[in-house]
């Protein structure tokens, strides 16, 4: 029987649509901003097919690479889908900015909160995102790498030998390990061999096995970043370690202050971010960090390095793994939850053979043989570090719209944060408290997060301030979910 063909969309004349303006920005740019506009604003409706190639190019007087490359781009943004035999059009299911908002309410109308808007949805609560979703910590969603990582699920399965169904490796399969270990060892320069490392669900998983076996070394307490993401120290306490809280300012943790609060604790661990503080986006100083080295060799003790988001950068390459500098005495934690996103389950942790013999990683359920082949053929074939160079670009244009916005929405507050990452924290007006804006922020539709969540003590005192993510808020919304966010603002100062 004949495959269907999609219904034709609507004829539109795209060269009234499309302006490509003048200015510095490439060609190619401009064409993907001013298709974008078209979809997004809704003059493309769901359905209307784009010109050919070749007849857009001739038409604009633009080369016909211009175009194939903006198509590319849009394809993969998933503002167009390509399918052979029918062109490139405008996805049905495509949501404009005016979709979007229209059921997002506002200050002048009595709308229905978002969460009462997306009950027809079918998604249960706790899996529905906001229409304009500033939260930080979250994945690029609509980017998650489906396809090609379908493609590693289906090569596991053929190439799997039938016994190995039956068996999990207590550190992880052997593809996997190897493959990691080259990965970390190539973009982190980290110290890697394949029996260094242990693959894990994620980096909470990681972090309940090295703490599970720091408890059983004897430590009693760990050090921790203050603030820093509070799921790992409850997976600490958990273990029986008492979280101490060492501040964090622009230099990365005050390793002055670690010392001293080893000192009066006897801790002879720490947790931390070194490559992109969480949440306060500093990198790790040059000085504090062979500082801290310093610390952990003197001490005899143990550092935890979460490496969480370090592959994204955009100012310069990626800095190096601490673990380089001491892998002795570091373990490396990571995962594919920001990379990729958090359904993938799957994660490592790099504690060569001599630091395990000191801290035995407690018995943990590995992930199943399927998901570490895929993971090993995943990473071989490159489509991992593929994935990563185009995340790099969309996070670096979406950080920058974000950052263009709030200096034009909310020129008089500071912005702070390395250009790294998927966060940004932005100080709040003296008189405007935080946890207000975030309740005020939801009512509109905008998930954003107050930085007092992620404190590890009440007793530092700290100015109010949001972590404003952009990992998952679509490139259409940045603008309008900037400027919602300053309308909150505004009408609590």
């Amino acid at each position: 029987m004949p495959r269907s063909r999609p219904a034709p969309g609507p004829a539109l004349a795209w060269e009234t649509l499309i302006d490509l303006g003048t200015g510095p920005a490439p060609l190619r740019d401009r064409l993907e901003g001013a298709i974008r506009d078209a979809v997004t604003s809704g003059r493309a409706p769901a359905g209307a097919a784009l010109p050919p190639s070749r007849g857009l190019a001739e038409t604009l007087g633009v080369s016909r690479w211009v175009v194939t490359e903006a198509y590319g781009q849009l394809v993969a943004e998933g503002f167009l889908e390509a399918t052979v035999g029918s062109g490139t059009r405008v996805p049905a299911t495509v949501a404009s900015a005016g979709d979007l908002t229209r059921g997002a309410p506002t200050a002048d109308h009595g709308a229905h909160s978002p969460a009462e808007a997306a009950k027809g949805s079918g998604l249960r609560p706790e899996y529905r995102r906001p229409p304009f979703d500033l939260g930080p910590g979250v994945a690029d969603l609509r980017h998650a790498p489906r396809a090609r990582w379908a493609a590693a699920v289906r090569h596991a399965l053929e190439v799997l030998p039938d016994a190995e169904f039956s068996v999990v490796d207590r550190l992880g399969h052997p593809s996997a390990r190897t493959a990691v270990a080259d990965y970390l060892a190539r973009s982190r320069r980290a110290v890697a061999a394949p029996d260094d490392v242990v693959i894990t669900h994620g980096a909470t998983d990681g972090m309940t096995a090295v703490v599970a076996g720091l408890r059983a070394a004897g430590h009693r307490s760990i050090l921790v970043e203050d603030p820093s993401w509070s799921r790992l120290r409850e997976v600490a306490a958990a273990a029986g370690l008492t979280p101490v809280p060492v501040p964090v300012d622009r230099d990365g943790i005050d390793v002055d202050r670690l010392v001293a609060a080893a000192a009066r604790t006897g801790a002879r661990a720490a947790l931390i971010t070194p490559a992109h503080q969480f949440p306060l986006g500093a990198a790790l100083s040059p000085a504090r960090r062979d500082a801290i080295v310093r610390w952990v060799a003197e001490r005899d003790g143990v550092l935890i390095e979460d490496d969480y988001d370090a592959e994204f950068r955009y100012d310069r390459r990626p800095i190096a793994a601490l673990q380089s500098l001491a892998p002795e005495r570091i373990v490396l934690v990571g995962s594919l939850s920001k990379s990729m996103a958090q359904a993938y389950g799957l994660g490592w942790a790099l504690a060569p053979a001599g630091l395990r013999e000191r801290v035995r990683l407690a018995e943990r359920p590995r992930p199943s043989t399927l998901e570490q082949t895929a993971l090993a053929r995943f990473i071989e074939s490159g489509d991992l570090e593929r994935h990563l160079r185009a995340a790099r670009g969309r996070f670096k244009r979406r950080r920058a719209a974000l950052l263009a916005a709030l200096a034009r929405e909310l020129p008089e507050l500071e912005v702070t944060g390395i250009a790294a990452g998927m966060h940004a924290v932005l100080a709040l007006p003296p008189n405007v408290r935080a946890s207000e804006v975030v309740v005020a922020a939801a009512e509109s539709g905008i998930a954003v997060s107050d930085l007092a969540r992620y404190r590890a003590t009440g007793a530092q005192a700290s100015p109010e301030a949001l972590v404003v993510g952009y990992g998952n808020l679509s490139d259409a919304l940045v603008d309008d979910a900037v400027a919602r966010l300053a309308g909150v603002i505004r009408s609590l100062a």
